[in-house]
């Protein structure tokens, strides 16, 4: 890896208090202050979903960096509600369908903050969170000083269960990284490839000197 990665800040949420961040600088429900998002964007969200626009909003203070949001699963609740009404033959809402798709949140962020810089939604079956690095060291190779990348997932249906990885809990973690600002991040090569959830973020990074195992091993320096 030759463009530094530096870890400035982050926040985490977790919908149960058993993941959450232990610093309350890192507490997503122990910074928020008053809600960004207005009634009638609000309640176009899942709880996961809100959480994403309260990180990146307290992350993104100036309302100008790149973002680059990951989710492995999306709003699988909607979209399986979705097709259980196409199911029953009946007919689709327009707006449910609009906020299905994988950048919704991100429009839903834009459109709140006005936010006319870059933005990214990927989805990597599992290794979003490498995705997530390989996208920031790209914006931050070609000039940028931070962006912010967020990696979320919501509630996951009984229906699916058995047959997706998921967090014990819907999850949130955003950490805004720069090319020589804050803590730098060392990756070397993974002997046991893994598939973190935003809750296996929040664990790692809460714990000095931890370990993260993903298609590479990440830490970050201790001073």
């Amino acid at each position: 890896m030759s463009q530094s990665l530096h870890l400035e800040d982050w926040v985490g949420w977790s919908a149960s208090k058993r993941y959450l961040p232990a610093e309350s600088a890192h507490n997503l429900d122990a910074r928020i202050g008053t809600p960004l998002l207005p009634a009638m964007l609000r309640r176009r969200l899942d709880k996961a979903g809100r959480a994403v626009c309260e990180v990146l909003a307290l992350l993104d203070d100036a309302g100008d960096c790149p973002i680059i949001y990951a989710s492995r699963h999306g709003d699988v609740t909607g979209s399986l509600e979705m097709l259980t009404s196409l199911a029953e033959g009946e007919a689709l809402s327009p707006a449910r369908f609009s906020m299905s798709v994988h950048n919704a949140v991100m429009g839903v962020y834009s459109i709140a903050r006005k936010h006319h810089s870059p933005i990214q939604a990927l989805g990597a079956t599992g290794d979003e969170f490498e995705a997530l690095m390989c996208e920031a060291l790209g914006y931050l190779a070609t000039g940028h000083t931070k962006v912010i990348v967020v990696f979320s997932e919501g509630e996951m249906p009984s229906e699916y269960a058995d047959f997706a990885e998921s967090g014990e809990c819907p999850g949130v973690v955003g950490l805004r990284l720069t090319a020589s600002r804050g803590q730098r991040l060392i990756c070397s090569p993974g002997t046991q490839p893994s598939r973190p959830t935003p809750l296996d973020i929040i664990a790692w990074l809460g714990t000095p000197d931890a370990l993260l195992t993903a298609r590479q091993c990440w830490r970050l320096e201790t001073k």
